[in-house]
């Protein structure tokens, strides 16, 4: 069973820098504007 009853050694700020390579996420709404589309089917 795991011991709660200390803390873990700190961790330097300089380390938990994100290093892993990103890159851009397709747009969900394919370029249109929802709000826009919502207007024009329950346009009345």
């Amino acid at each position: 069973m795991p011991d709660y009853t200390r803390l873990p050694a700190p961790v330097r700020l300089e380390d938990t820098v994100a290093e892993v390579e990103t890159r851009p996420v397709p747009d969900p709404e394919g370029g249109t504007n929802p709000e826009t589309a919502f207007l024009i089917r329950n346009a009345g």
